[in-house]
């Protein structure tokens, strides 16, 4: 019996937020690395980050948030608990 590995979400953006995060991403290379790439070579590395990179940062916030919302029930049910013994 095989198991099937769980993928990785397929993260997008919107036309707009891409443009940005490419003009963003340009920038940096330029500032700090000194690196002049063209439009194609800095969506290579914007794909290489959303591939391999976004989807730990997004798996992660997932996470996060259902610990906090675990920990807010339990304090729902808690408070609701009390309630019901007065």
């Amino acid at each position: 019996m095989s198991k099937s590995r769980t993928k990785a979400p397929i993260l997008t953006l919107a036309p707009e937020q891409e443009r940005e995060a490419l003009d963003v991403l340009k920038r940096f290379l330029e500032d700090r690395f000194e690196l002049q790439l063209g439009s194609f070579e800095v969506a290579e590395v914007l794909d290489l980050f959303t591939k391999e990179i976004a989807p730990h940062y997004y798996n992660r916030a997932i996470f996060d948030v259902q610990n906090h919302l675990k920990e807010r029930f339990e304090s729902i049910e808690s408070d609701l608990w009390a309630l019901e013994k007065n």
